[in-house]
């Protein structure tokens, strides 16, 4: 079988190693060129990975040996990398989020149905045994009815001053990243609890800027109303040092509790309290990169769809502007 030609669009992204290791892994697939907006950095990659370099977007994308690209764009880019890559008929991965504003995401969502594209969101928390294993919990009813999800992400990339190192200065940049650490952090929250909760009604939210460290917040909450009247509280920071970082979730009939980076998972229900051995969990599905490869060579179904990129960019954008406005924000 002739493997999928794929090109690297650009370095930026601070996980990008991940999902290009993932890409040169898959055996059907064969990374064969490179694009960055950093002519320099994008030199470096491709030597690497021993493939041509090219300066300008639409050259790479008019190659007929390149039929999909895994883009790790600075999100202000996604717009225009996405857009002409929909346009040329490149299957698209990318990293998250879709877009800054719904604007922007409208239009790349556009392109890409229009385009008939197969596309994908990089939202790996989706495909981890203890988030799978909390999803069959509510899928069942063990909870019974949920009514609230605490979710917090954090790491030290404020404290240590990750992103004062060349090449992923954009970070700290709010018109290149759209936020800070809820942008870079909050998006799997967001992302978890429109997946569980359905579709929201109102948001408030409150960002701040601690270490001072960028020009962008460094630690944001945000409190979530659901249709469904489940609320959910989601918090991101750039300050921990040390610590779990919990998603809780609360029902009629129990509650299931997630910590990370253990994996652990405790359940309390009328029938069972205690923590759920590894071993008991799902199986983790395939990495998003190679479920996107294998949508394109096999049609199958993927954990994310083009609509939940949307959904993630629509949250988003309404916490920034309550945390912004001091307003709430309604749906």
């Amino acid at each position: 079988m002739k493997r999928i030609g794929l090109a690297i669009l650009s370095r930026a992204h601070l996980y990008s190693q991940i999902t290009i290791d993932q890409a040169c892994k898959n055996p059907n697939a064969e990374v064969v060129a490179v694009w960055d907006e950093d002519p320099i950095r994008g030199k470096q990659e491709a030597e690497r990975l021993n493939v041509p370099f090219y300066e300008d977007l639409v050259d790479i994308l008019a190659l007929d040996t390149v039929q999909a690209v895994v883009n790790n764009s600075p999100t202000y880019l996604h717009p225009q990398v996405l857009i002409y890559s929909a346009k040329a008929g490149k299957h698209i991965f990318t990293e998250k989020p879709l877009a800054i504003t719904v604007e922007d995401a409208d239009m790349i969502k556009e392109a890409v149905e229009k385009a008939g594209v197969k596309f994908m969101i990089s939202l790996p928390s989706r495909t981890l045994p203890e988030i799978l294993f909390a999803r069959q919990a509510l899928d069942q009813g063990l909870l019974g009815e949920i009514t609230a999800i605490h979710a917090r992400v954090a790491y030290q990339a404020a404290l240590e001053k990750w992103f004062l190192r060349d090449g992923i200065t954009w970070f700290g940049d709010e018109k290149m990243a759209g936020g800070g650490a809820f942008f870079d952090l909050g998006c799997h929250g967001v992302d978890m609890l429109r997946w569980f909760l359905g579709e929201p009604a109102r948001v408030v939210a409150l960002k701040n800027n601690y270490s001072k460290t960028y020009e962008v917040e460094d630690h944001m909450s945000a409190i979530i109303e659901f249709r469904k009247k489940a609320i959910g509280v989601i918090e991101a920071s750039w300050l921990e040092e040390y610590g779990q970082t919990p998603f809780e979730i609360y029902g009629t009939k129990g509650a299931l509790t997630l910590s990370s980076p253990s994996a652990e998972v405790y359940i309390h229900t009328k029938f069972f309290k205690g923590n759920i051995e590894h071993n008991n969990l799902p199986v983790a599905s395939p990495s998003p990169v190679d479920q996107w490869l294998e949508s394109i060579l096999y049609d199958k179904d993927t954990s994310t769809i083009l609509q939940d990129a949307w959904n993630l960019t629509q949250l988003l954008e309404a916490c920034y502007t309550a945390a912004r406005t001091g307003i709430e924000v309604r749906l």
